[in-house]
């Protein structure tokens, strides 16, 4: 007797059901999207005990007919295609025809729909995927449905289910994706009676992101909008102050459907470098438009992936774009101070002649206060070339070795050793590419931009340095605190990044003893492929049966970081995530971070007036410098409004 049985009807939906239907989440998913593909302008959810015992999805689309009804339950029957040719040009996000069957057969399910031009609807009900009735049914234009008991059929699939605050979050989560990518569509959420969320549907997506993050997370976000021939590239994207630990914050959508796309998070990400510590994820809003038939939706059954009959497209229209915005970025963070004191404690209350003997004798006295210090910390000023070389004459310098000798200095700050603090001369022919010290044992203030080469901007002028470390900068109607050491580590960043740029980039170094490297069949043929590509960066590498051997690598690495470039390389271009040319230039972006860092002007140190002044003339002349390499803000904003509020000044 032969082993081989074939499954009944009803085993084989239960089987099917499960590649959709997982937990709840997925149902919401299917009905939302048969709910976008009818045309539907205003979509209502609602769950309870986290979708396990209800779920309803109402919509005010086109409806069905009663002769559908029965029809669309079963598997594979869909109104989205007829023919195969219909596959290479998916426009809509359900096309499979297994949503309905599958969640009919593992649910109580109940469908009330009406199209306009009927005068009446019809329901249809079910019960482990076999219909039940299809009765008249007065109802709006459009259609519910209502899934129950999901699982009641399938006990051991049902008790795998999380929590019910579990399968709520992930409804939550799937429903804000939604409103996401169609930011046209009113979408409201409500959980065991309590309304989630609930989006304007005006096409804005600005607003629909208020709805979904709020207002910190928008105002924190900044315009994308480019792409090339093929790809179209438009959303928003976190600024480098509003980063996650995580990437689920990174929401991409290709042709309106929310996917997890690799290529695309790679070249967002790769597009951040310099911008955000390297532990840190961006967070982004970005709608890609590409060609239907260039992406291919079926994938899988539940459709949360894509193929590209080309990546390089995608990621280089994802970069750019991203790497466009952020170099135009001119927003700096706000200075967040604590709630203003409230007017009930700022009123006057007056205060009864018996009690103020009381009152009094609680009050401070004298001398309970700290001791004044002998000699309080001498404030910032300006001084010009010749104040400073006269506060540097012998006396100066007798006075100021005789407080070197102090552990600490009589206003409470430590005292540096006197072969610590640094007083070059500034010198008129010093340029923004002035080379960095070479040695670390006595460090040199790194000159900084020339004063007489600024352009003319917005008046300004500083105000103090606090701590030696923040710069306080009068602008307009608001005060900079300027962090100088980062501040100074991206103006040599980028002076160091653009004079690369400008050599010749793509210039080789010959190795005597070609650099072995071990690669797999898979990288060989890639590096074979891609050849000319790689070689055009620097690279010039023999093929073996078991590995390569690097003859030329690009000039300012070593063998080492060379060969794990090229391989770092073969992988990006056989995936799609990144070219020859990008990968070279972040990992000398990379080795440019240290050289910055080191040579840039130290925090807590004092430096001469002049050069704290440079500083700043150039950063208030380059607005778009926003942050240090490493993902640091170079200045917080302080407005004169937020100051009368803090004091109460309306």
């Amino acid at each position: 007797m032969g082993k081989i049985n074939v499954l009944s009807f009803a085993v084989a939906n239960l089987i099917a059901a499960g590649e959709v239907v997982d937990r709840p989440a997925s149902v919401i998913k299917e009905l939302l999207e048969n709910a976008i593909d009818a045309g539907a302008t205003r979509v209502t959810v609602e769950i309870q005990h986290g979708g396990i015992t209800f779920m309803r999805v109402a919509d005010n689309g086109c409806g069905m007919e009663k002769e559908d009804l029965p029809v669309a339950i079963r598997r594979h029957a869909t109104s989205k295609i007829r023919e195969a040719d219909d596959l290479d040009g998916i426009a809509t996000l359900g096309f499979r025809g297994e949503a309905l069957a599958a969640i009919a057969a593992v649910s109580d399910l109940r469908i009330i729909t009406r199209t306009a031009q009927n005068e009446f609807g019809y329901m249809l009900q079910s019960s482990g995927g076999e219909v039940k009735d299809v009765v008249e049914q007065g109802c709006p234009v459009g259609t519910t449905v209502i899934v129950e008991n999901l699982f009641g059929n399938v006990p051991a699939r049902r008790k795998f289910l999380k929590k019910d605050v579990s399968e709520s979050i992930a409804v939550t989560t799937y429903v804000e994706k939604i409103a996401l990518s169609h930011p046209d569509i009113a979408i409201r959420l409500i959980v065991d009676g309590n309304l989630k969320l609930d989006t304007a549907g005006d096409g804005d997506l600005r607003s629909a992101m208020y709805a979904v993050f709020g207002r910190d997370f928008v105002a924190r976000t900044i315009p994308v909008e480019g792409g090339n021939e093929s790809v179209k590239v438009r959303g928003f994207i976190g600024r480098p102050d509003n980063v996650r630990p995580k990437r689920n914050f990174e929401n991409f959508f290709i042709n309106g459907r929310y996917i997890n796309c690799r290529t695309a998070a790679a070249a967002l990400e790769q597009a951040f470098t310099s911008f955000i510590p390297p532990e840190k994820f961006p967070c982004c809003v970005l709608h890609i438009e590409i060609n239907p038939a260039a992406v291919d939706v079926n994938v899988h059954p539940a459709k949360l992936e894509v193929k590209f009959s080309n990546e390089r497209p995608v990621f280089e229209a994802v970069y750019y774009a991203v790497r466009a915005a952020l170099e135009a970025n001119t927003d700096r963070p706000d200075l967040k101070l604590k709630d203003a004191v409230p007017d009930a404690v700022r009123a006057f209350v007056p205060i009864e002649e018996g009690k103020r003997e009381s009152v009094a004798a609680r009050q401070i006295s004298m001398r309970d206060m700290p001791a004044k210090p002998a000699a309080a910390p001498e404030p910032f000023a300006r001084m010009s070339a010749a104040d400073y070389a006269a506060r540097y004459t012998a006396e100066g310098k007798e006075a100021q070795r005789a407080s070197a000798s102090l552990p600490y200095r009589t206003d409470g700050l430590a005292v540096p050793k006197k072969e610590e603090i640094p007083h070059p001369p500034l010198r008129v022919s010093d340029t923004a590419h002035a080379a960095p010290p070479k040695t670390a044992s006595a460090p040199q203030a790194p000159s900084v931009a020339p004063v007489e080469t600024a352009p003319a901007i917005e008046s300004w002028r500083i105000i103090g340095e606090a701590f030696h470390t923040y710069v306080i900068v009068e602008r307009g109607e608001e005060l900079l605190l300027i962090d100088k050491h980062a501040a100074h580590e991206r103006v040599l960043f980028e002076d160091l990044n653009a004079r690369r740029k400008a050599d010749t980039a793509k210039t080789a170094q010959m190795l005597l003893v070609p650099y072995p490297l071990t690669v797999s069949a898979e990288e060989r043929e890639t590096l074979e492929f891609y050849r000319t590509e790689i070689e055009a960066v620097g690279f010039g590498y023999a093929l073996t049966a078991h590995g390569a051997g690097l003859s030329e690598i690009p000039a300012g690495l070593s063998p080492a970081a060379a060969g794990e470039l090229l391989l770092t390389l073969a992988e990006g271009l056989r995936e799609g995530t990144g070219n020859a040319e990008l990968a070279r230039d972040i990992v000398f972006e990379k080795a440019l971070y240290q050289g910055a860092c080191k040579a840039a002007l130290k925090a807590g140190r004092e430096y001469p007036p002049e050069y704290v002044e440079a500083l700043c003339r150039r950063l208030m002349a380059l607005p778009d410098i926003t942050v240090c390499p490493h993902g640091r803000p170079i200045a917080v904003v302080l407005t004169r409004a937020t100051l009368h509020r803090q004091f109460g000044r309306g």
